[in-house]
């Protein structure tokens, strides 16, 4: 005997009484019950990511905001965002006050228009990796929590002010600390003269292949880690990190030597973390929206390719600014040739016997 069709509350109530969710919104109906409305709940996360309804085109936009479509093009592709066509509404009110703002910084002299591109990069480059991280944390956490789509977004919406707040805190830190080192700077910090250092993770290509995804990223993840921390405690600063190396900078060569030979000192404790490679090298750099270039840059990451496994070793301008010290000791090695340079003097840097 047939089992009786379950009654329909919804064709009951008639179509246009079908039964909400708790906060309101109406689901549909599907052939394992209630499920939410997916399409109109993404409206809603991407209405508060983004501030608002997309109600304007990108020659509406550029319009409003003052400044010429070629202009507004350019920084909408140096912030790395996708073209679109000129008759799509994509963009919202918040896009319209970033374009003015961009421009009223200009017009008051704050930003040279030879370096808004370069500017609008950075920005873009940095905020990108960003939200890379901070979405794929949050997939893990939906993964782990279980949450059905509406509750997702839910949660999602409120995380939002949280992490803004956080990120606004940080940057406001960070800005704080380097408004005070300009201030207090030395007569050399004020040219540019700084301390700079690779750490490089030895073999890392013959890791990728024999570690899991999973087991990589780990180790990355420790790898990353436990530099920021040491740069961090010694008064440096971390530039970037790319896979297997990061560069580091600090204000004096006292300062690089203990960042190199305390990251050894944790590797070396730790026991079950592959060995580094470490270059220093001190010198005038160039400081460009974040990041370092010049001589020394290049002498720092040459020192590294020449370095052995779980060794620090130096340029000669670093090696000079540490004569006497107590606490380090540099021996100065053979001369090596290198890309660019035929007549490298490496010196390899110790702890000293006064520490």
């Amino acid at each position: 005997m047939a089992p009786s069709p379950t009654p329909d509350p919804a064709a009951e109530l008639g179509e246009d009484q079908a039964p909400e969710s708790r906060d309101g919104r109406a689901f549909d109906r599907g052939a394992s019950g209630p499920s939410p409305d997916l399409a109109g709940l993404a409206k809603e996360f991407e209405r508060a990511l983004l501030g608002g309804k997309r109600e304007f085109t990108r020659v509406q936009v550029s319009e409003r905001a003052g400044i010429s479509h070629d202009r507004a093009e350019r920084m909408w592709r140096a912030l790395g965002f996708a073209t679109v066509p000129d008759d799509e509404v994509a963009f919202t009110a918040d896009d319209v006050e970033a374009l003015r703002l961009v421009a009223a910084l200009e017009d008051d002299g704050f930003i040279d228009p030879a370096v808004e591109s370069s500017l609008a990069r950075k920005l873009g480059q940095t905020q990108s990796r960003l939200a890379s991280w901070q979405s794929a944390m949050f997939l893990d956490f939906l993964a782990q929590a279980k949450l059905p789509a509406d509750e997702a977004i839910e949660v999602a919406g409120m995380l939002l002010p949280a992490m803004e707040r956080l990120q606004t805190y940080v940057w406001r830190r960070h800005l704080a600390a380097a408004a005070g080192r300009a201030v207090a700077g030395s007569d050399e910090l004020a040219r540019g003269v700084r301390a700079v250092g690779f750490a490089d993770i030895v073999s890392y290509t013959r890791l990728t292949r024999r570690l899991s995804e999973a087991a990589l990223g780990e180790l990355i993840e420790r790898f990353e880690g436990m530099t920021a921390d040491v740069v961090a405690q010694h008064g440096g600063r971390v530039i970037k990190s790319i896979g297997d190396e990061v560069l580091f900078v600090t204000d004096t060569a006292a300062q690089g030597a203990e960042i190199a030979l305390a990251l050894q000192d944790q590797v070396a404790t730790a026991g079950d973390l592959p060995e580094l490679r470490i270059g220093l090298a001190y010198g005038g750099i160039l400081i460009r929206l974040g990041d370092v270039y010049g001589e020394t840059v290049n002498l720092a990451a040459r020192l590294t390719s020449e370095c052995k496994p779980g060794r620090v070793l130096a340029d000669r301008e670093l090696a000079a600014a540490l004569d006497g010290h107590p606490a380090y000791r540099v021996r100065r090695l053979r001369r090596v040739s290198v890309r660019g340079y035929h007549h490298l003097t490496p010196y390899a840097l110790q702890r000293g016997m006064d520490r």
